[in-house]
């Protein structure tokens, strides 16, 4: 039987019908639907704007304080070049200067190279460092060095002060020599001024 397409009707609200009714409500749900979200979205996107200009004034407050704070900020860590002078312990009297340059890292590790010793007898001085209080911080740092007698280590225990601006510290020093199997064979004492390398 072949039918004609005038032949056949539905009604209007038949689901067979595609008509009218089924159309118009699929078109609300749809347009209600697509409202919704695009209201959620709006509320959103107000919202992750909020979020980044809070973010962009929180940073850009940080980023001033920073650097109005400059170096004190930083306290120990950096570079710093020193004219270091070996006292006489008991009497305090100069008997002789030198230069070294010390690096503090963040995290609490020290690196010293000294113009004290040849290179060729002494190893680069490492150690540790760590904030005491204020603008106080103590540092322990070991070298080996070569002679005659055999590898010796000296340890430098220093207590530093560093200036309120941050740029300069001064510190007092005790060094122990230790043979290789760390007795202490000879002690001495010494004081230094820094200025942060820039």
């Amino acid at each position: 039987m072949v039918i004609n397409a005038g032949q056949c009707h539905y009604d209007a609200g038949d689901r067979r019908s595609g008509g009218t009714t089924s159309a118009t409500f699929e078109t609300r749900r749809r347009n209600r639907l697509t409202s919704r979200n695009l209201n959620h979205l709006a509320a959103s996107g107000r919202a992750a704007v909020l979020v980044l200009v809070g973010m962009l004034l929180l940073g850009s407050g940080l980023t001033a304080r920073a650097q109005s704070e400059g170096h004190t900020q930083r306290g120990l860590e950096g570079a710093w070049r020193l004219q270091l002078t070996v006292r006489d312990c008991t009497t305090g009297q100069e008997l002789r200067t030198f230069h070294a340059v010390f690096t503090f890292a963040k995290g609490g590790t020290a690196t010293v190279i000294t113009a004290g010793q040849p290179p060729s007898l002494a190893t680069t001085g490492l150690g540790a460092w760590r904030h005491d209080q204020g603008h106080d911080y103590s540092v322990v740092t070991d070298a080996y060095v070569f002679s005659p007698a055999g590898v010796q280590t000296h340890r430098l225990t220093r207590a530093i002060e560093v200036s309120n601006d941050g740029n300069t510290f001064t510190d007092k020093v005790a060094l122990q020599i230790l043979d290789p199997n760390d007795n202490v064979i000879g002690t001495g004492c010494a004081t230094s001024a820094a200025s942060r390398l820039e």
